[in-house]
């Protein structure tokens, strides 16, 4: 399935069409490793070292997935500074801070609904 381009029309961020690119870019970043780099960042600068010390679980291959992801859609911001080693920061962008409102409220709403979640699989299980 070939995205379509942005054209500016309503139907190119209908998350209901397969062919949207709305879809496209809710399927990105709607997933847990890109909420968790999202969330990490926050209004820090950090290195793909500390992002991965921050994130646990997260393997070396999916943050990099991500973040080069977060980076095309234009999230994340990616700086190289030239030293030797390389040093390499990454940063919110304003895009990248709005979504994080977002995913502040998803935080939000997973802590206040924690018990009410767990006690319902509880009982689905049993």
């Amino acid at each position: 399935m070939v995205t379509k381009q942005f054209s500016g029309l309503p139907e190119d961020a209908d998350l209901r069409r397969a062919d949207s690119l709305g879809r496209e870019i809710f399927s990105d970043v709607a997933n847990k490793w890109a909420l968790l780099i999202i969330e990490s960042l926050g209004e820090r600068t950090l290195r793909f070292s500390e992002l991965r010390n921050e994130i646990e679980g997260i393997s070396h291959k999916m943050l990099t997935q991500n973040l080069r992801m977060l980076e095309r859609n234009g999230l994340i911001e990616r700086t190289v500074h030239p030293v030797v080693p390389p040093r390499v920061e990454y940063t919110l962008t304003e895009p990248g801070q709005a979504l994080r409102v977002t995913i502040d409220g998803l935080c939000a709403w997973t802590h206040q609904y924690l018990g009410h979640i767990e006690a319902s699989r509880h009982r689905f299980e049993s």
